[in-house]
């Protein structure tokens, strides 16, 4: 072939690439730009066909039931019956604040979050460290130490209160070892010691799920940072210290968040372990709110219960994500921003 049937050639191709994205004339037919706005409606219908169910789902199972919670929370109302009729605004509030329960429920919430950002989480991020050295057998440590977490609420609950059994409990018999014969009879059954036999039974719940998060996180970290600060003379904790604790915190804020939003909704362990008892000692909102609603056919107070529930986990997740995960966020959409 020629150059200049080659140059006739290549012209060609051009003219007819410009003539595909160039927009129609000016007079041209409507019916030209149909078939793309056919295309954008085919991917809208597309999209929202996609998202139809779940936001069925979520309306239904989510936004329906707050709804209704908040509604019946404005009456005194016992459940039956059928619509609530006796509006009472606001008292329902009102009694919350002068609830010994209620605040007591507050207080015993904060004791167990207090407990586990500096007991059940520290734990789990020295496990995490330990099971992350080159150990024989470490993967089954790994999995020894997460089983806890697969196992149910439920189960959990049933095994424990088998352990803390007053009579034949393993955890009596350990404690007579090291002569503490009395305290058996007291795990679950003394106001003093109940809220930290359920602490402890939370702990090995959960510290597996966080010592997993913390494990994945240090795995992410190049061992290069870590060989580099030992090489200018930084010792095994200064390295922790210096390099893998500040890499490891979007994974700590995560971790915190998921452990304070958790307590806040504990039920079904408290439920099965001790009922809320004794006297109220265990009650968290979550088994509060349940006796209020179901035992003592109180619906709207109950409902008023969760209400102050959802403010409280919204208020802590809206605060934590603006100044504590702001960071953490805004590197995730400088990254995705970045990769378009």
């Amino acid at each position: 072939m020629s150059s200049s049937t080659s140059d006739r050639v290549g012209a060609g191709r051009a003219v007819e690439v410009v003539d595909r994205t160039a927009p129609p004339p000016a007079g041209a037919s409507p019916e030209a730009g149909a078939p793309t706005r056919r295309h954008r409606g085919g991917r809208i219908l597309t999209i929202v066909l996609f998202l139809l169910p779940a936001l069925v789902l979520f309306g239904t199972l989510v936004l329906l039931p707050m709804l209704l919670a908040m509604y019946t929370s404005l009456f005194d109302w016992n459940g039956f019956g059928g619509r609530p009729t006796d509006f009472v605004g606001l008292e329902n509030f009102q009694r919350l604040l002068t609830d010994d329960i209620f605040v007591g429920d507050l207080r015993r919430g904060l004791l167990l979050i207090v407990l586990s950002l500096l007991i059940q989480l520290p734990l789990s991020l020295g496990i995490a460290m330990l099971l992350n050295q080159k150990l024989r057998g470490r993967a089954f440590y790994r999995l020894l130490f997460f089983v806890p977490y697969v196992l149910s609420e439920v189960i959990t609950g049933v095994l424990f209160t088998m352990v803390f059994s007053p009579n034949r409990g393993l955890a009596g018999h350990i404690a007579g070892w090291f002569g503490f014969h009395d305290i058996g009879a007291t795990w679950l059954s003394d106001p003093e010691t109940v809220m930290y036999s359920l602490f402890f039974v939370m702990t090995w719940k959960y510290f597996g799920f966080h010592m997993i998060l913390y494990l994945a996180g240090r795995q992410s970290i190049p061992n290069e940072l870590i060989e580099a600060a030992q090489v200018d003379g930084a010792g095994s904790w200064q390295a922790f210290r210096h390099v893998t604790l500040p890499l490891l915190g979007p994974t700590i804020r995560i971790s915190v968040f998921l452990s304070v939003i958790g307590t806040i909704q504990l039920f079904d362990l408290v439920w099965v372990l001790t009922g809320g008892g004794p006297l109220h000692a265990s009650e968290t909102l979550a088994v509060t709110m349940f006796n209020d609603g179901f035992r003592r056919s109180d619906v709207g107070y109950a409902s008023a219960t969760s209400i102050v529930m959802l403010l409280i986990s919204l208020v802590f997740a809206l605060f934590y994500q603006r100044f504590i995960m702001r960071r953490d966020i805004e590197g995730a959409v400088t990254v995705m921003q970045g990769k378009k």
